[in-house]
């Protein structure tokens, strides 16, 4: 009769043999890739023959197996259930070679219930050491988060070149946490739609700063996209079909794994880490970089909010000034055709028995207070048009030349003979004349008041198929492009404007948008050095349709701005 120890070691290979070919099945169902099987297993074999050949003295040689093959099997991404399964095989594979000798030449009962027992323990060992080692990433992983928590924190109270910094320092958490080499972060920019280096840390650091690419699956940070909840993994970066960042090549940086920034909603960013070995990514890594990136897109989101706010916090103080710097202007504007209508008026109480200047007193206060009555109109479409609501208009048919003519007519009167008008003919529409008049009004004194002295001022009217354009333009100095995105906005004033001599409530081309946006049109702005600047009313022929709803919001609102 032969004993445990004794199979064990007449059939050793035998055994590994079959071990081998029924744990690799096993693997390959489950969807792993190969791993090794034969590094560690052998020498546990050996340590249990020798264990039942000694009667337990090889415990310890055997504990140490069985921690050996287990930390193989974490970092290839294996469960518990799996590797507690590999010792099942190994006990079913010693039993099948005696399976069919005679049963006196078999192992008595007491042996094999013995190495059950042993294979058992082992069994148990490894539940026990995937606990531990859970245990132990699990408090590693928090203790990232809480580090990736306090920086972030802080980075919110900081400045653009220092959140860069912090950033780094984001990153600096995530390359100790995932054991990586490099760790780049990668934020999307809607113009152009591409994605660029935020920060970056490890090797590459300062060549990956420069780093931007396409969303296109053929690169590496384009892929990661197309992913989407999904990690994606890289082999070998040296040898990989899509394009890598040279930097990272060049830095000997082989196996990558990135993660889509955040999962579920819009595109964020992406971020990724990049390992010296050529291997696949455990489960438990691709996890831990999931878990880190859910955590660094809130951090990102609460960054960018707090962004938001602070310029909606300057935004408002810059317009409280403008509100006060308005209401300045207003009661300097309001006073002086206020107080000559209020002269006007003693003159007539004091003198009634003067017949010849009554005519001339009443058309005086007339004049002033209709010029206070325009200011308080201007004041209230204004307003109305920041509120997201159309200007009420009295539409009929309209010629929209003779309209320009007769505002090009007052502007000379009052500027003299600076003015040219190109109009077409029979330019008709249903539109309101009043509105239009005012528009090009504004338009026109803007152009005397901050265009080149002594050079014209073009009007232009001209059909468009669709519609009809009217166009004012003016020699000078140009709008800076920043400026021209917020200079339809309410008591705004261009930089040039606000260093002018020039005085203004900055509510003129305000009620130019509000009359185009009225007649269901739109206003341009284009202005580029040796062009000058030319603003463009473009209206349909009809705008009856867009005047049938005045009883609430109509869609589009100033703070939508207007199309540039």
């Amino acid at each position: 009769m032969a004993s445990i120890a004794e199979v064990i070691r007449s059939h050793h290979s035998e055994i590994i043999q079959c071990w081998v070919d029924e744990a690799t099945r096993a693997a390959s169902a489950r969807g792993l890739d190969q791993p090794e099987f034969r590094n560690i297993m052998p020498g546990y074999l050996a340590s249990l023959a020798e264990s039942r050949a000694s009667g337990g003295d090889g415990d310890n040689q055997q504990r140490q197996h069985v921690e050996s093959h287990v930390s193989a099997r974490l970092r290839q991404g294996f469960h518990v259930a799996e590797v507690v399964e590999e010792f099942a095989i190994l006990g079913r594979c010693i039993t099948q070679t005696w399976a069919t000798t005679p049963p006196d030449e078999q192992p008595d009962g007491h042996d094999v219930e013995q190495l059950y027992i042993e294979l058992h323990v082992a069994m148990e060992s490894v539940t026990n050491l995937f606990g531990k080692h859970l245990l132990e990433e699990e408090q590693t992983e928090k203790r990232y988060l809480r580090l990736l928590q306090k920086v972030a924190s802080e980075a919110l109270r900081l400045d653009e070149p220092s959140s860069r910094n912090r950033l780094k320092e984001l990153l600096e958490v995530i390359l100790e946490a995932m054991g990586a080499r490099s760790c780049a972060l990668l934020l999307y920019v809607p113009e152009g739609e591409r994605l660029v280096t935020a920060a970056s840390a490890g090797v590459g650091n300062e060549q990956l700063e420069h780093y931007a690419t396409s969303l296109a699956p053929k690169s590496f940070p384009g892929s990661i996209v197309a992913a989407g909840e999904e990690t994606y993994s890289l082999w070998d970066a040296m040898t990989a079909t899509v394009e890598v960042s040279e930097s990272l090549r060049q830095g000997g940086i082989h196996s990558l794994l990135g993660v889509r920034l955040p999962a579920h909603r819009a595109l964020m960013g992406v971020l990724y880490v990049g390992l010296s070995d050529t291997r696949e990514f455990t489960a438990r890594e691709k996890q831990r970089l999931q878990t880190l990136g859910q955590h660094l897109s809130v951090h990102l989101e609460n960054a960018r909010l707090y962004t938001n706010l602070q310029e909606k916090v300057e935004a408002l103080k810059t317009e409280r000034g403008l509100r006060e710097q308005f209401v300045n202007v207003l009661a300097h504007d309001l006073r002086g055709p206020l107080s000559s209508a209020k002269m006007g008026a003693r003159a007539l109480i004091q003198a009634p028995e003067k017949l010849e200047a009554r005519r001339d007193l009443a058309l005086r206060i007339d004049r002033n207070i209709e010029r206070a009555d325009q200011m308080v109109r201007d004041l209230l479409d204004a307003n109305r048009i920041q509120a997201g609501q159309r200007l009420p208009l009295r539409l009929d048919t309209c010629d929209l030349g003779r309209i320009a003519h007769d505002v090009v007519e007052d502007l000379m009167m009052l500027h003299g003979e600076r003015f040219v008008l190109e109009a077409e003919d029979h330019v008709r529409g249903i539109w309101s004349a009043e509105e239009l008049r005012r528009a090009l009004w504004n338009l026109g004194t803007n152009a005397i008041k901050y265009g080149a002295a002594g050079l014209p001022v073009t009007f232009t009217v001209t059909s468009t198929g669709a519609g009809c354009r009217v166009a004012v333009h003016n020699h000078g100095r140009t709008i800076p492009r920043e400026e021209q995105r917020d200079i339809f906005q309410p008591f705004m004033r261009t930089g040039s404007a606000q260093r002018g001599v020039s005085k203004g409530w900055g509510l003129g081309l305000t009620l130019v948008w509000g009359c185009a946006q009225a007649h269901g049109g739109r206003v341009d702005v284009t202005s580029e050095p040796g062009a000058g600047t030319t603003f463009s009313l473009t209206l349909p022929w009809d705008a009856r349709p867009f005047q049938q709803d005045q009883g609430g919001d109509v869609g589009t609102s100033l703070a939508a701005s207007p199309s540039l």
